[in-house]
């Protein structure tokens, strides 16, 4: 190798180094963000017609309209609701809908009245739901509870369950990530893998559903297990991040990262391998040519996930770089993207980050 040659490479690469660091710092000095509900554990973020919703664990929903910075809370506290823990939200065109530690919850969005729904099958474990997703196609909503999959056909008001144990592991029944796929196909994430459904056929029938875990070479035949956290689409892609669960007795189980699926059978995989900074996805969200990852790494010896931060991946270049903003906590359960905010939901409150501003516009962001 010319020595000459590598030099003027490194020289190269530190360059690059000291320009994207001088970057980051201005970048954080002059970003447009602003905190909410500080010191509260945030569990999922939903927008609706101009209205943001947001569910906690321990204080309820709450509901701002940023166009008047007007806030409600309902909750036990508030008097308006009889539950405090929440996981998921999504809504119709009349109803808004959370899924709690105990039920489904339904509140009519003209009178702001709240109903819950208790299942029977499965126990109280099965009224543990952790994702539910609104299929505007069928004006339903997708359920997924620690034990079983229920859809709610609205305007029935006619609740189906589904059992979607396959090879009779139960891990396949449980439903931690749903994500409407267009008019014909619905994704289930569960704890052993992912179930395909094509809505054109009953979804009990066979042919009906496919299921992907580390087998047949899907997401690589890597690890023991595959438990699907977050599902987000792109018209050729499938983005599919997973938990990492690791110890030093079973290093394999659940190994994470995040994956670019083909919708054939090729499986791309982003790791700390190739620009992540942890294997553990929290949640995924898209802006324009970028897909944003909520990281998280395992540690063996305590047992407990920590945040790793933000990673932000091109698209079209499949390049992976950390976001590093003094302001933005490691640990981001949740994000959503309004058209021009990016709002995070974190262990300690809400950050909304501006990404129209002339810096935002620029660099790893825009």
């Amino acid at each position: 190798m010319n020595p000459k040659a590598t030099n003027l490479t490194m020289k190269f690469y530190l360059l690059k180094i000291i320009l994207f660091l001088s970057f980051s710092t201005l970048l954080a000095q002059e970003a447009s963000y602003e905190k909410y509900l500080e010191g509260i554990e945030i569990t999922d973020i939903h927008g609706d017609d101009g209205v943001v919703w947001i569910a906690t664990r321990g204080q309820g929903i709450f509901k701002y309209e940023p166009a008047t910075d007007n806030w409600a809370n309902f909750s036990t506290n508030s008097g308006n609701l009889n539950h405090d823990f929440f996981y998921s939200l999504a809504s119709s065109k009349e109803f808004i809908f959370a899924g709690s530690t105990d039920g489904l919850f339904i509140m009519s969005k003209r009178s702001e009245n709240w109903q819950k729904r208790k299942f029977g099958k499965g126990g109280q474990l099965s009224n543990w739901i952790r994702s539910i997703a609104y299929d505007k196609y069928e004006d339903a909503l997708w359920i997924g509870r620690f034990k079983y999959l229920s859809k709610y056909e609205i305007r029935k008001r006619r609740f189906y369950d589904y059992d979607l144990t396959v090879d009779g592991d139960i891990k396949s029944n449980t439903i931690i990530s749903i994500a409407v796929d267009a008019d014909s196909l619905v994704w289930f994430g569960t704890e052993a893998g992912l179930h395909r459904y094509d809505k054109r056929k009953d979804i009990e029938s066979e042919g009906a559903t496919t299921f992907f875990d580390n087998s047949l070479n899907y997401f690589n035949a890597e690890g023991e297990k595959v438990s699907v956290t977050s599902i987000l689409f792109e018209q050729e892609s499938v983005w599919i991040g997973l938990d990492e669960f690791i110890t030093s007795d079973n290093p394999d189980y659940n190994i994470g990262g995040l994956f670019k699926y083909n919708r054939k059978n090729d499986w791309y995989k982003f790791s700390t391998r190739n620009g992540l900074s942890g294997n553990g996805i929290y949640c995924l969200e898209m802006t324009g040519k970028y897909i944003w990852a909520g990281l998280y790494q395992f540690d063996r010896a305590t047992a407990e996930p920590f945040g790793r931060g933000i990673a932000i991946i091109d698209r079209v270049t499949e390049k992976a770089e950390m976001l590093y903003f003094d302001f933005l906590p490691q640990t981001v359960f949740t994000m959503f993207y309004d058209g021009k905010d990016m709002w995070f939901g974190t262990k300690s409150g809400v950050l909304r980050l501006d990404l129209h501003n002339d810096f935002a516009n620029f660099g790893a962001i825009h």
